[in-house]
């Protein structure tokens, strides 16, 4: 059933036209990714699904018993409203009235907040989002439309978002730039591209083969054209002889081909190595501490980069990893400890957040600045490996035409705030390049570009992301926090993934083999106590039941872990649902084990008698 309908919109923005002539729909329980570069309308389609904007043009009709509730990307709250309070604001029902704090609670724990009475204007900005989401997925809504919902969210709590919204019966239309999230939930794609929308009924991984089809036929349509209207051109420089009605018809034709447009081809975003040499020292950790009261984030860690390290933190929120970084760039100083960074050292950091204040240096965005003088008050010119390149011209390459670079910051994006930071950063020619979570609010194309451009760096390259797409495409070790520790891991998170996993399956091992050994021991006894006594002749009722029983017992017991092998099958990528599951299929094996030794017991005690 159609629940929204967008027909022939058209919207601008300032003097850009976002929409032009664009339609969409949303049906029941589809879950629509929608994605498309920083600046070209994700976030106003939103706004105007849910009704917070109108189109210039077109109409918008919504089905009338739909109810819809919208994740904004930075969310507001009432004044001096707690936690809980936030969660549960707009929540309550008759249905829920009993269950609705219980419920907030749980929600909130999932995403790792449990200050439940603190005022919500404490907390820290990604705190801050996580309430918002948990008041939204709390509603009993016919349509969730959700604004960048894993920005913020560590893996747990991304891969504990994926189960839930997968398992979602309502329909869902989200913006996100995670790459595995999106493949993994989503089952139609919209594109949006240079004012239009396209559908595409299919995950992440099928969009990438349906688009690439789509501009394949876009370019041989047009060859077909072009060779056609050359024909034409030849057939008008010959001159038409005579004007009758099927030589006007040609004449018509050939002016129509001539001005048709072809397919406009995407502006590409361009990075070039831009970098200073570095000496033989680098950076050093040598027994870092640091803690914040009673609360210690880092103890006594050590670590030498090496030139061209490639290196991923990750961890859970709060844990101590931007805090980290900040130590390594100077931003502040450990407890006890020191860095040490070599003379030739030039540190880029881009943050995880974009500060609107002037102690933020050269990272601060006035927003009645130019973009042009934001970048010029970090470099007019740039060495690259194409030479010396201005700053008007890397903007350009950065998609900010011309026409943009004299605009106000305050009439950007998040997005394009975002990539414009990532730009100011480049331009200082880091050699040392720290990347504090940089897929939030970036666009898929930049990050595919940065994710090249990485290839490339001349230098070390440290980031701190949730992002498990692009940890695996950049990194080559990870260190990840945890239990007040930091451990050293070696490839990308699919590996770091497959290591906790293999360590997990083989501590439920060695337990079952600890209780499998007592078991024998026990058995031992047991059998020495057996033969001290007369031999049994016959069952005990208890023993008689469960002889009748243990066959239906064990089937079951082999059946349960025929399942379990098929839900690891279907849940590859999901890794706490994959840890689940290897316990359980562990448990369920010595179970079966234990049954089949007292099946034998049984058998050999009936055939006695």
């Amino acid at each position: 059933m159609n629940l929204i309908n967008i027909e022939n919109i058209t919207k601008y923005y300032t003097d850009t036209p976002l929409f032009n002539n664009a339609s969409f729909t949303v049906d029941e329980q589809e879950k629509i990714g929608i994605i498309g570069i920083n600046g070209t309308g994700k976030t106003t389609l939103l706004k105007m699904l849910i009704g917070a904007e109108e189109p210039d043009e077109g109409t918008i009709t919504r089905a009338n018993h739909a109810v819809i509730r919208y994740l904004p990307q930075i969310p507001v709250f009432q004044e001096g409203a707690s936690v809980l309070e936030a969660v549960m604001d707009g929540n309550r029902t008759h249905d829920n009235e009993w269950s609705l704090e219980s419920d907030a609670k749980t929600m909130l724990q999932k995403l790792g907040i449990c200050e439940y009475g603190q005022k919500v204007e404490q907390m820290s900005g990604g705190q801050r989002k996580r309430i918002a989401l948990a008041n939204t997925l709390l509603s009993t809504a016919d349509i969730l439309v959700l604004d960048e919902p894993t920005n913020h969210l560590d893996s747990a709590m991304a891969d504990w978002l994926e189960d839930y919204l997968k398992n979602y019966r309502g329909a869902l239309v989200m913006v996100t730039h995670d790459r595995y999230f999106l493949d993994s939930v989503s089952n139609r794609i919209v594109e949006i591209d240079k004012g239009k929308t396209y559908s595409y009924q299919t995950n992440y991984s099928g969009f990438l083969e349906l688009k690439a089809q789509r501009e394949d036929m876009e370019l041989a349509t047009e060859r077909k054209r072009q060779s056609i209207l050359r024909v034409e051109i030849e057939w008008m420089k010959r001159g038409a002889r005579a004007r009758s009605t099927k030589q006007k018809a040609h004449i018509q034709r050939y002016e129509a081909l001539a001005s048709q447009r072809g397919p406009q081809q995407d502006a590409q975003l361009e990075l070039s190595s831009v970098s200073t040499r570095m000496g033989k020292s680098t950076v050093e950790l040598r027994h870092i501490t640091k803690g914040y009261g009673e609360k210690n984030l880092i103890a006594d860690f050590s670590y030498i980069f090496l030139k061209n390290d490639r290196i991923g933190f990750i961890g859970e929120n709060g844990c101590g990893k931007s805090t980290l970084m900040k130590l390594i760039c100077g931003m502040e100083q450990p407890d006890s400890g020191e860095v040490v960074t070599g003379q030739t050292i030039k540190i880029g950091y881009y943050a995880q957040e974009i500060r609107n204040d002037e102690s933020a240096g050269l990272a601060y965005m006035k927003p009645d600045m130019r973009v042009i003088d934001y970048i010029r008050n970090t470099a007019e010119y740039v060495q690259t490996v194409d030479g010396s390149v201005s700053a008007s011209v890397m903007l350009d390459r950065f998609l900010f035409p011309p026409e943009k670079q004299y605009g106000q910051l305050g009439k950007l994006s998040g997005g394009e705030r975002r990539r414009l930071n990532l730009l100011r950063v480049l331009m200082e020619a880091p050699n040392v390049l720290i990347l504090d979570e940089p897929t939030n609010d970036l666009d898929i194309q930049t990050l595919t570009v940065l994710e090249d451009y990485l290839d490339h760096f001349d230098g070390i390259v440290i980031v701190v992301s949730h992002d498990r797409y692009f940890l695996d495409r950049v990194v080559r070790r990870i260190f990840a926090f945890q239990d007040g520790a930091i451990r050293q891991y070696e490839g990308g998170f699919t590996d770091y993934q497959a290591k906790v996993l293999a360590d997990s399956v083989g501590s439920v091992k060695a337990e079952t083999a600890s209780k499998s050994a007592a078991k024998d021991a026990a058995d031992d006894t047991s059998l020495k106590k057996i033969k001290n006594r007369q031999e049994k002749q016959r069952f005990s009722y208890k023993e008689q039941k469960e002889y009748e029983t243990i066959d239906a017992e064990i089937a079951a017991l082999e059946e349960k872990i025929k399942k379990i092998e098929s839900d690891m099958t279907e849940n590859a990528r999901d890794f706490v649902k994959l840890n689940e599951l290897a316990k359980e299929k562990e448990k369920t094996e010595l179970l079966l084990e234990e049954k089949m030794e007292r099946w034998m017991y049984l058998q050999e005690l009936a055939e006695k008698m």
